[in-house]
């Protein structure tokens, strides 16, 4: 039986696109791709979900009780295991608490530079050029109750390139590791929820 996992997403979905092409060329064997949930209803996610024909609903993050409604279609969906795809919205330490070691999540740095609380998005991107470092990259690690802070389950490293900009390193770190990372933890954690 393969674990049922639930891609959350709040944006274009290209983290998303990696692992539905994952699972698709057959390198996520253990883990099937059950539930996309969104917190805006306008994520383009949504159309890659329905393209893939994968079950999809909108939670937005500033509904009420937005944590009790997720767990619901999480529960209606039967899944064992969270994947974070550019999902922008912090989970609560009673959530998180909920599924240990069983939520993942994407970070495009190599943790621990550049992370925790208000690193996202561009503005990593930033940072690193800011600070003029040469390696960058992304990280995979199980979410907890600190932002970026629990434990590392993979990461790679992308060299930072004289004349890169916020959106040039952007697309390098996703083409050169975070799709890449994704899937394959994706599938290292799905064989062991299920083991």
């Amino acid at each position: 039986m393969r674990t049922r996992i639930a891609v959350f997403v709040s944006g274009g979905g290209t983290n998303l696109q990696a692992l539905i092409d994952a699972a698709a060329r057959g390198d996520l064997p253990s883990g099937e791709l059950a539930l996309v949930l969104s917190s805006s209803e306008k994520a383009y996610a949504l159309e890659r979900a329905k393209a893939a024909g994968i079950p999809a609903c909108v939670v937005p993050s500033k509904a009420p009780e937005h944590e009790a409604k997720i767990l619901a279609q999480l529960e209606a969906h039967q899944i064992d295991m969270i994947v974070l795809a550019g999902y922008m919205s912090i989970l609560s330490e009673d959530f998180t608490k909920r599924f240990p070691n069983r939520i993942l999540n994407v970070h495009p740095s190599l943790i621990p530079a550049f992370c925790g609380k208000g690193y996202y998005g561009l503005r990593v991107h930033e940072e690193a050029l800011r600070r003029g470092v040469k390696v960058t990259g992304a990280t995979v690690h199980f979410v907890n109750e600190i932002p970026d802070g629990g434990e590392i389950i993979l990461q790679k490293a992308v060299e930072v390139l004289p004349g890169d900009t916020p959106e040039t390193l952007q697309r390098r770190v996703m083409e050169q590791a975070e799709w890449i990372l994704l899937p394959q933890a994706a599938e290292l954690v799905s064989k062991g929820v299920k083991a």
